[in-house]
C-alpha cells in the first residue's frame, strides 16, 4: 500500500508562508495561521508540500490534521472537516464556498477573523469529541 503524500514534515512554516504570493494572499495565511494556533494551542507543521496543520487525528484510516489550511493560488482553502453548523458557520464569511471537509475563501475580509476564529474552534472540538466527518 502507498504511503499518503500529506504527511508530516519538518520544513519551515515561517519560510513557506514567506513565500506565498501575492502579498495579500500571504497576509491572510498569516492570520489563519496564528488564529489556529491561538484555538490549537499548538504549534504549526508542514503536512506534505503546502498544507500548514496543527495537532494529528487520524481520519479514514490516515493521520490528518485537527485543523489545517493551505494558501492556493485561486483561494485559501481551511480543512475543518464536517462538523455540526458548518453551513451557518461558513456563510457568515464575506466571501465563502464550501465542499465537504473544505471552506474555500477568496479573501479574508476585516469582519472575518471572529468567524474564523469560532469556525476553527467548533472544528478542533469536534474533532477531539470524535465527531468530525470530512
Amino acid at each position: 500500500m502507498a504511503e499518503p503524500k500529506t504527511r508530516p514534515t519538518d520544513a519551515s512554516v515561517e519560510d513557506f508562508l514567506a513565500a506565498v504570493e501575492p502579498a495579500g494572499r500571504r497576509m491572510d495565511a498569516q492570520t489563519v495561521c496564528a488564529v489556529m494556533g491561538e484555538v490549537s494551542g499548538l504549534k504549526p507543521v508542514m503536512w506534505g508540500p503546502s498544507i500548514v496543520g496543527f495537532g494529528a487525528t487520524m481520519m479514514s484510516g490516515n493521520d490528518w490534521p485537527e485543523i489545517a489550511f493551505s494558501p492556493r493560488k485561486a483561494n485559501l482553502v481551511l480543512y475543518l472537516g464536517d462538523f455540526e453548523g458548518r453551513e451557518s458557520a461558513v456563510a457568515k464569511f464575506a466571501k465563502a464556498t464550501a465542499s465537504v471537509g473544505c471552506v474555500y475563501l477568496t479573501r479574508l475580509s476585516p469582519d472575518d477573523g471572529l468567524v474564523l476564529r469560532e469556525a476553527c474552534e467548533k472544528a478542533l472540538a469536534a474533532t477531539r469529541a470524535g465527531k468530525l466527518d470530512g
